[in-house]
């Protein structure tokens, strides 16, 4: 089959395009997808480069997130069936690809009416956004919010959930980016091009209650001593990784997705069409994510 194979740690200038990938064959409890839409997502940047902890090794086929048609179902998996379209993610990797196999529990049916690309996001981006916003950042009407890369997939999502929330929103975004997220119902934008995301949120958080929630490394890296946290910013500093949060907590995972599932049967949340790309041109769209040169969802088509 063709996919897409990271052949070092160096980036996404070597993601080459192959085309004798062994079909993989699903296990007990998987489920072999035939993938129409791969998710482009920071996290395979990360890979690329050998900066995410516990990451695949080179030479692997890449793409951690993937939309399909399921055509085989392994030992034990009872809900789903071949022709059953679905989404999920792996951080093993394989989505950049004609099929990939998926935990059969890790994955969800694409809504009725939706094409399997606008369905991207599901089971990454708009999670990460509701969990930072809900059960962790504990949003309420009335609030405020500041939300980085107000333009990107999770941005955009977080943007529509707090506002369906009742918060005022403080959306960051480069210039270019600014209509974007007004459209989006955003009260205030911001250009993103300021400085530290870390210390322009420590900066401006309200001091006792206010809460900072850290879901991504797209701003690099950064760092907080106690005496600072004790003396300067008195606010509470929260982590949030989905794969931790599926494995330590499941059950707020779960209401997570519930209510994300909620969101939209009430239309707060809707498809969305990706920026799509050719699989061939999977370099480029790493590489434009990279760079911060892009807005919304991106998809590689196989």
């Amino acid at each position: 089959m063709r996919a897409l194979q990271q052949m070092s740690l160096h980036g996404p200038q070597d993601l080459s395009l192959i085309s004798d990938a062994p079909v993989p064959s699903p296990g007990p409890g998987e489920v072999l997808i035939r993938v129409t839409a791969g998710g482009v997502n920071f996290v395979d940047v990360q890979q690329a480069r050998g900066t995410f902890p516990g990451g695949p090794q080179p030479p692997y086929l890449a793409g951690m997130e993937g939309v399909g048609e399921v055509t085989t179902v392994g030992e034990g998996v009872t809900d789903l069936e071949p022709g059953a379209h679905v989404i999920g993610a792996c951080i093993g990797g394989g989505a950049f690809a004609e099929y990939m196999v998926l935990p059969a529990a890790a994955v969800v049916r694409v809504p009725a009416g939706w094409a399997d690309e606008q369905a991207l996001g599901l089971v990454v981006s708009w999670p990460a956004a509701l969990a930072a916003l809900k059960p962790l950042g504990r949003i309420a009407a009335g609030q405020t919010v500041l939300i980085h890369a107000a333009a990107g997939g999770t941005g955009q999502a977080a943007v529509k959930m707090a506002k369906h929330y009742g918060a005022t929103v403080i959306a960051a975004a480069s210039p270019d980016k600014h209509e974007v997220v007004r459209a989006l119902g955003a009260d205030h934008v911001i250009d993103a091009r300021g400085g530290s995301t870390f210390e322009a949120s420590l900066a401006v958080t309200k001091r006792v209650t206010g809460r900072v929630v850290v879901y991504g490394m797209v701003g690099g890296d950064a760092a907080i001593t106690n005496w600072e946290l004790v003396y300067k910013h008195q606010v509470h500093l929260i982590g949030l990784n989905v794969g931790i949060l599926i494995q330590a907590a499941p059950q707020i995972f779960g209401e997570v997705m519930g209510e994300m599932f909620g969101l939209i049967a009430a239309g707060v949340l809707g498809p969305v069409q990706p920026t799509t790309f050719a699989l061939a041109d999977g370099q480029k769209a790493l590489a434009d994510l990279e760079a911060r040169a892009t807005v919304g969802k991106l998809a590689l088509l196989p």
